[in-house]
């Protein structure tokens, strides 16, 4: 049930005794990497508080279709545009019944009207209820728009009749959610991603840097997102939006990366350093801004350079690296000083790039790379970064999964 890492569910809740249930399907659902939104309706309220399905979800639970904090911002609207899929835990009859009619009074079933995600349906009512030809036909109606039913199950009611109407498990409907989803190339692998720049402080005015944009490693976490991964991005300074569904800790200097890379590598399984981080720093930062001498209009200033630490030879040399990627940025012999760099710091793979190539460089929207591993050199055409980075992964992905088989074996 990997497919659901990272996958966004809402979660409708109805009023009926089965609610109870609905806890411990988050529980599960978040357990396997979702992110739960819950939407209850008034009568769900007399069953559970939306407090212990707020305290699960870890989000906010949604109850009124017209509140004015929510509806601002169209908050129906913004949830069934967020969904992967809404799922309805338990679904009474009469929410069945109200949904079958179209209705769209209430916050649930506008949400419904409104998502072009699946829509998943768990009936939970009283056996004389779920037989009841009323029912029955609402539900075919369902089935024909494409509304899936998970259930229900036969047994034993709170009423204390036997028959067709239990909801199912929470875990059998798990799994159904689960099928849903087709499984991509990184489903439930965890991606520690570097992008952009560093700065080094001269004094409290004037820094080195590059001219690295970040694009590159924005697209490549956007790209990550899209083929299952969590994703973690460490961002230096730069002025690009937060890929969606992509947790971002931004850093200034190269320490500041160094430190935060460590802080996150924690269970991470591929870890992509496409930041072009700077090698040197001040060896002092002047606590003052640095005047220069209004006399001596030759006057020279010389800054003294240490060099940083290096992020990348610092995470393979752990006892258990994740899979390492590195990237080569280099203006002549690219293949050759990646090749070598690939060997120095013994990553998994390198991508090399010429940015001596304006059109390929720095603040681009177009790269052309060669991925250089052990016995691969497989150049990548000139495309816009969004598609080098789908086609990066292919072979990241291809690569990790082969030393995953031979380190197990």
């Amino acid at each position: 049930m990997l497919q659901l890492s990272n996958k966004r569910i809402v979660l409708g809740v109805t009023g009926g005794i089965a609610a109870y249930k609905s806890a411990e399907l988050i529980r599960l659902l978040t357990k396997l990497g979702a992110q739960v939104r819950v939407v209850m309706t008034s009568a769900a309220c007399e069953f559970i508080t939306p407090l212990t399905l707020q305290a699960l979800s870890h989000n906010p639970v949604h109850l009124d279709l017209l509140d004015t904090r929510a509806e601002a911002a169209m908050g129906h609207i913004e949830l069934a545009r967020w969904a992967d899929a809404v799922l309805v835990a338990p679904a009474t009859a009469d929410f069945i019944a109200r949904l079958a009619g179209g209705h769209a009074d209430d916050l649930l079933t506008t949400v419904c009207l409104a998502t072009n995600a699946p829509i998943c349906l768990a009936p939970a009512m009283n056996q004389g209820m779920w037989r009841d030809s009323a029912t029955q036909q609402n539900c075919e109606e369902l089935v024909e728009r494409n509304i899936q039913l998970f259930g229900p199950d036969e047994g034993s009611q709170a009423c204390g009749d036997i028959g067709p109407g239990r909801m199912l498990e929470p875990e059998q409907i798990v799994a159904k959610t689960a099928e849903l989803f087709s499984q991509d190339i990184l489903t439930g692998l965890k991606v520690l991603i570097t992008a952009g720049g560093t700065r080094e402080d001269i004094d409290p005015v004037r820094y080195i840097c590059n001219h690295s944009s970040g694009k590159m490693g924005f697209a490549l976490a956007e790209a990550a997102v899209a083929a299952g991964a969590t994703v973690t991005l460490i961002s230096g300074p730069v002025q690009l939006p937060t890929p969606e569904r992509v947790t971002r800790l931004d850093v200034i200097s190269a320490r500041d990366m160094h430190q935060a890379v460590h802080d996150q590598l924690a269970d991470v399984d591929i870890f992509i350093g496409c930041a072009a981080v700077s090698d040197y720093r001040p060896a002092e930062v002047a606590r003052e801004k640095i005047k220069k001498d209004p006399e001596n209009s030759s006057e020279i200033m010389e800054i003294k350079l240490i060099r940083n630490p290096d992020i990348i030879a610092s995470v393979t040399a752990l006892e258990q690296p994740p899979f390492v990627v590195g990237f080569a940025a280099e203006t002549h012999n690219v293949l050759g000083y990646a090749a070598d760099k690939m060997r120095r710091k013994r990553m998994d793979l390198v991508v090399a790039n010429d940015i001596s190539d304006w059109e390929i460089g720095f603040s681009s929207d177009c790269n052309e790379v060669t991925v250089i591993g052990e016995e691969l050199e497989e150049p990548l055409p000139r495309a816009s970064k969004t598609v080098v980075s789908r086609q990066l992964l292919q072979i990241i992905a291809r690569r990790f999964r082969a030393k995953q088989t031979n380190t197990t074996e």
